[in-house]
C-alpha cells in the first residue's frame, strides 16, 4: 500500500504532481518545518453548509429522505392534486 519515497520536481508555477489517481482530490496541505510537507487527503466541508451535518439537522434530514426512500414519487394522483390546488389562493395554506 505504501510507496518508496520518489523524488518530484516543484515545477515554475510552484505545483508538484502526485499522480493521477489522486486527480479533483482535496488535501490538507501542512508545512511542519521549512522544505517539509505533509499532505493528507481531506473532505472539506464550505462553512455554508455546516448545518447540513450538526446532529440535530443531520437527524432531520436522516428522516426525510428515509421518508423519500420509502414513498417513491408518483403522478398516479396528479389530476386531483392540480384539481385541489386550482381551488386556492396563492397565499393560501
Amino acid at each position: 500500500m505504501f510507496s518508496q519515497p520518489a523524488v518530484k520536481t516543484i515545477g515554475a508555477n510552484g505545483q508538484v504532481s502526485l499522480g493521477k489517481q489522486y486527480a479533483g482530490q482535496q488535501v490538507l496541505i501542512e508545512e511542519q518545518e521549512e522544505g517539509v510537507w505533509l499532505i493528507r487527503a481531506a473532505d472539506v466541508i464550505p462553512r455554508n453548509e455546516r448545518w447540513v451535518h450538526e446532529p440535530a439537522h443531520k437527524a432531520k434530514l436522516d428522516a426525510a429522505l428515509a421518508w423519500a426512500a420509502e414513498n417513491p414519487a408518483s403522478d398516479a394522483n396528479c389530476d386531483a392534486i392540480l384539481e385541489r390546488l386550482a381551488g386556492r389562493a396563492c397565499n393560501d395554506k
